[in-house]
């Protein structure tokens, strides 16, 4: 598996070293030299992890890492001259995932990033697909920078066909999986919880939309 590391650094020589030492491990490798460019980056590509420089020409890295926290919830490993207990302190407690102070050993930084990617892997509490973002704590579904709205079933019931793309989820399965029992008499209410979700999908462009397959079960289907 090909893992996507942002790099955000002002510093075209550090950066230079970190790309060419992440390209040789086989990391597809993004850059990003301030703030305002690693959120684009974060907009525009699904991101495992983020090498922040915690000093940038147009934002504090504190601040931003909060941002980041709050929007992506991508892990954050801190670069930083600043090493002092209380600096790594406060990076942390801004929701950096690790801090490394400069300078650094280049076979340290590729270890931490493959630490924080193992653990990442264990806990994934968002999960993007297809122009959609599905946070799996709060259960709010975003596309871009909007809020889908869904209710709680509807997003259970698009989250199981996220995990489950490669094939189709029998009316009976989601209905034990997000209703807790088999279908009985109620089968309907997967149905209209379909219904529901597909008016939301349409509403905000997703361009997907939930597809019933007669006799076998739904699938989630680019339009």
């Amino acid at each position: 598996m090909s893992y996507t590391i942002l790099l955000v650094e002002d510093n075209p020589h550090i950066m230079e070293i970190n790309r060419e030492a992440l390209v040789m491990e086989d990391y597809t490798v993004l850059e990003a030299t301030d703030g305002r460019a690693c959120m684009k980056q974060l907009a525009a590509h699904d991101v495992d992890l983020i090498v922040l420089d915690i000093m940038l020409p147009d934002s504090d890295g504190l601040t931003l890492c909060r941002g980041i926290k709050e929007q992506y919830g991508t892990p954050v490993l801190f670069l930083s001259a600043l090493g002092e207990n209380d600096q790594i302190i406060e990076g942390l407690r801004a929701g950096g995932d690790d801090y490394l102070p400069k300078p650094y050993d280049i076979g340290v930084l590729l270890a931490r990033i493959e630490a924080r990617l193992r653990s990442a892997r264990r806990s994934k509490r968002f999960i993007r697909f297809d122009g959609l973002r599905l946070d799996t704590v709060s259960m709010i579904a975003r596309r871009g920078e909007n809020d889908l709205l869904l209710a709680q079933k509807e997003f259970l019931l698009l989250l199981s066909l996220v995990k489950n793309v490669n094939r189709l989820v029998s009316k009976e399965e989601l209905y034990r999986e997000i209703w807790g029992a088999d279908p009985g008499e109620s089968g309907s209410i997967v149905y209209t919880t379909v219904s529901r979700l597909n008016k939301k999908l349409d509403e905000a462009d997703a361009g997907l939309r939930v597809v019933l397959h007669r006799g076998e079960g739904y699938a989630l289907e680019q339009v």
